[in-house]
């Protein structure tokens, strides 16, 4: 696929195995065993303890109606999900989706996500073992999704997947992170998360008050333009696609639009000869682990020449935010720390 007509998921693929040869490092489908306290195949998954008794319905962000006979316990869920449902109190059996590094390490994507205790159906992008879904027995599955499609849910077995169980999708495009957040917690609530659980509202306080404490475009003048990077093309954010990024402005920060969106929306494309387009006194640099690093992108001679680099103003930020309070105040905090250090260029 040619990267000047990749459409909006390739961007978000970027690191997740389309555009970069390091995905192929990734692992395949874990197999490794779940924990002692037996295997979440032959446990259940929500919050609360036994299943709801009676219907259970639930409307997700395509306008899909899900009925089923009682509550999901048995939940699989795509890693982004699993992640702001866990902070939620919520336990999935099975993830799909970055979660584990080829040195068996947690990927940052995971989350508190206890990957010794949940299985993998896959764990790079277009991989999904649909006869280990089939055989977890699932109740649901939950995932975020850009234009109506699941994130990571692999086309080619979309139907397949649809027919084993209920699917259940969060639109992650288009939107402020709190209303994602917000989204997910109301997912949480149904399946038996107490949102007034200590923990839930400890994650709420810290995230308003990261929010905040946040250095603003009044109080600091700063320019701030976050960008993806691949080995022939830098992808500079449109705010208004990204929910992150999105709730930044919202926040004060002022941040770069790109001036000539790419189709799909979600981003500009630009070569690393053209990568002085936009000055910012501050870039954040996309650090998921396939993701071009920062120290590579100093090596492209226009990049390096950039105010913000020569500054070393370059900061790492996760293009996949984890959308829970607890998540999103973390992030909010170690934002917060590296702009309080930074200055208008």
């Amino acid at each position: 696929m040619s990267l000047s007509v990749m459409p909006r998921r390739g961007f978000m693929a970027v690191g997740l195995g389309l555009m970069f040869a390091l995905a192929a490092c990734g692992s395949g489908a874990d197999t490794a065993s779940p924990a002692a306290g037996g295997s979440p195949a032959a446990t259940g998954s929500a919050a609360a303890p036994g299943a709801q008794e009676g219907p259970w319905t639930f409307t997700d962000d395509r306008g899909k109606r899900i009925d089923a006979p009682r509550r999901p316990a048995r939940v699989v869920a795509q890693v982004g999900a699993a992640a702001a449902l866990w902070d939620f109190g919520v336990r999935p059996i099975a993830v799909f989706g970055p979660h584990r590094l080829t040195d068996g390490s947690k990927d940052p994507q995971v989350g508190d996500v206890d990957i010794t205790k949940v299985e993998s159906i896959g764990n790079v992008w277009d991989e999904f073992n649909v006869e280990k879904y089939i055989s977890l027995q699932p109740e649901l599955l939950v995932s975020g999704m850009y234009d109506k499609a699941l994130w990571y849910v692999p086309e080619k077995s979309a139907a397949t997947i649809e027919q084993v169980a209920p699917t259940l999708g969060v639109r992650l495009n288009g939107r402020s992170a709190p209303e994602i957040i917000q989204k997910y917690g109301e997912v949480a609530a149904a399946l038996g998360a107490d949102l007034d659980a200590p923990e839930v509202t400890a994650a709420k306080s810290a995230f308003d008050a990261a929010a905040a404490a946040l250095p603003t475009a009044e109080t600091k003048k700063l320019k701030v333009m976050a960008i993806a990077g691949g080995p022939e093309t830098m992808w500079v954010v449109n705010p208004d696609d990204h929910a992150g990024v999105r709730y930044l402005r919202e926040l004060g920060l002022d941040v770069v639009v790109p001036d000539k969106v790419d189709d799909g929306g979600f981003w500009e494309s630009l070569s690393w000869e053209n990568a002085d387009k936009y000055t910012a006194d501050v870039i954040l640099v996309d650090n998921r682990t396939q993701s071009m690093k920062i120290d590579e992108m100093k090596k492209k001679p226009t990049f390096a020449k950039l105010p913000a680099v020569k500054a070393n103003q370059v900061y790492g930020w996760n293009s996949e935010e984890r959308f829970s309070y607890k998540g999103f105040a973390d992030l909010l905090q170690k934002l917060g720390a590296d702009l309080a250090t930074a200055k208008k260029l």
